[in-house]
C-alpha cells in the first residue's frame, strides 16, 4: 500500500538511499534535511524536499504539520539524521557534547512527537529509528556518540511499549560499517598530537575511519535502505533489524565476550591500525 513517508537526514548516505528506494517503490516520500540543495535527486525521482534543522524544534513541528496538512496523513517516520562527535572525553567540550545529544536524541524525539498525534488518530503508523551497532557496543574516543546511540536504543524500547497498543510500530535499525561519508561529516578532536596522552588512539581511529570509504570494508547505504524497505513490507515487523558490514559479528562478540575481553579487542585494534 502506498504510504506517506518522512525521511530525516535525506541529503546524504542512508537517508538519501532510503528516500530513493521508497520513491522507487511508489510511496509518497518527503526528504528532510538542513541542506535542501543536496536533495535535488530526490525531487527528480518524484519525491519532495523539506528544510528541517532538528535543533530548531518549532521548525520541526511546523514542517511536519505542513506535510500532514498536505497529505491528510502520515504513515512512516524514518528518524535517520545524525552525526558523530569524536574525541577523548577529557578534550571534547560540553557544548559539542550537548549538540550531539540535541541532534541524535532530542531533535529526533521532537520529530517523533510531531507525528504521534496523527498516527494515534489513524490508529496506525510506523516510527523507524536508525541507531547503530554503536548503540550496543563502545570504542575509544566515541563516548558522546555512543552515549546518544545507547540512549536512543532505550528510548525506542520505551516508546514501543507506550504506542504499540495504539496501533503504532516502533522499529530499530542497527547498521554496521556503512560507507556514508560518516568520517567526513564527523565533528572531531582527533588531531594526532605527538605528545598528547591519547595520540595512539587518535592515530588508530583516524586510520580506521578512512577504511569506511573502502567498498571492501564498508557496505553501501542501499543495504540499509533495503532493510528499511523490508521492515515496512513485513506484516509483523521485527523489533530490531541488523545489517551492514561487521554488524552481526560485532554484536555477537559483545554478547559473548566479557567487558575485559572486549576492551582487549580494542587494544589489539589500536596496535593494528596504529601501524598503518
Amino acid at each position: 500500500m502506498k504510504k506517506v513517508v518522512i525521511v530525516t537526514g535525506a541529503s546524504s548516505g542512508i537517508g538519501k538511499a532510503t528516500a530513493l528506494q521508497l520513491i522507487k517503490e511508489g510511496h509518497t516520500v518527503y526528504g528532510a534535511a538542513r541542506r535542501v540543495e543536496k536533495m535535488k535527486d530526490i525531487v527528480a525521482a518524484g519525491g519532495k524536499a523539506v528544510a528541517m534543522d532538528l535543533t530548531k524544534h518549532q521548525q520541526v513541528h511546523t514542517a511536519i504539520q505542513n506535510i500532514i496538512d498536505t497529505e491528510g496523513r502520515i504513515d512512516v517516520l524514518v528518524n535517520n539524521a545524525g552525526y558523530a562527535v569524536y574525541g577523548a572525553v577529557e578534550e571534547v567540550t560540553y557544548e559539542k557534547a550537548k549538540e550531539q545529544f540535541e541532534v541524535n536524541l532530542f531533535g529526533l524525539a521532537e520529530a517523533t512527537k510531531a507525528v504521534l498525534p496523527t498516527m494515534r488518530t489513524q490508529k496506525s503508523g510506523t516510527v523507524i529509528n536508525v541507531t547503530s551497532v554503536g548503540g550496543k557496543v563502545y570504542g575509544p574516543l566515541g563516548a558522546w556518540y555512543h552515549a546518544t546511540k545507547h540512549a536512543l536504543e532505550g528510548w525506542s524500547d520505551c516508546l514501543r511499549v507506550e504506542v504499540n497498543p495504539l496501533g503504532i510500530d516502533v522499529i530499530i535499525i542497527e547498521p554496521g560499517v556503512i560507507n556514508t561519508g560518516f568520517a567526513d561529516a564527523m565533528d572531531h578532536k582527533m588531531d594526532e598530537d605527538n605528545d598528547g596522552p591519547y595520540q595512539a588512539f587518535k592515530k588508530a581511529m583516524n586510520n580506521m575511519m578512512k577504511n569506511t570509504s573502502n567498498p571492501k570494508q564498508a557496505s553501501h547505504p542501499s543495504v540499509i535502505a533495503q532493510c528499511i524497505s523490508k521492515a515496512l513490507k513485513a506484516k509483523n515487523p521485527k523489533t530490531r533489524y541488523v545489517a551492514g558490514k561487521m554488524a552481526k559479528q560485532t554484536l555477537m562478540a559483545r554478547r559473548f565476550l566479557s567487558d575485559k575481553a572486549f576492551d582487549k579487542m580494542f587494544v589489539r585494534m589500536v596496535k593494528n591500525y596504529g601501524k598503518q
